[in-house]
């Protein structure tokens, strides 16, 4: 099954690392949406958008390239990490799928090490995270997405 996640990672690359070891798995290709200005879609299986959790949703960059790109009826997933909550992190994604007849395969979602805004004075939390089971729930997943 060939597949494109299209993602947003930065500050610490928690969910690049997660994805990274999604590929681990199968014929994924990894899509930056803050370097890719245009893609097509419609030859891959299925399509994964994932994002850390920015006060409870997925980075707009994600969003903004789901609403633009993902072909209709095309089969999604969603990643996230999160520091302390995922919040409604995949309410806005669910949306679009369902605006594109896109069926919803699952969702993951793992804590990651977070220094954002306030967690800075603190030194952070989820320290240690993705940590080496989260990674392995990550590649379980998707083997059951490709496994249908």
């Amino acid at each position: 099954m060939k597949t494109a996640i299209c993602y947003y990672s930065r500050h610490h690359g928690n969910t690049l690392k997660v994805l990274q070891t999604m590929t681990e798995e199968g014929d994924i290709d990894l899509i930056d949406v803050t370097t890719r200005q245009a893609v097509s879609l419609e030859d891959y299986d299925c399509v994964g958008f994932a994002s850390g959790v920015y006060f409870g949703k997925f980075h707009e960059g994600v969003t903004a390239f789901a609403r633009q790109y993902l072909p209709l009826g095309k089969p999604v997933f969603f990643v996230c990490t999160y520091g302390a909550a995922k919040g409604n992190g995949f309410k806005t994604l669910t949306v679009i799928a369902g605006e594109k007849g896109c069926p919803v395969l699952g969702a993951f979602g793992c804590r990651g090490y977070d220094t954002f805004g306030p967690w800075k004075l603190v030194g952070g939390i989820a320290k240690g995270h993705p940590s080496a089971c989260d990674l392995d729930k990550a590649r379980a997943f998707y083997r059951e997405i490709q496994n249908g």
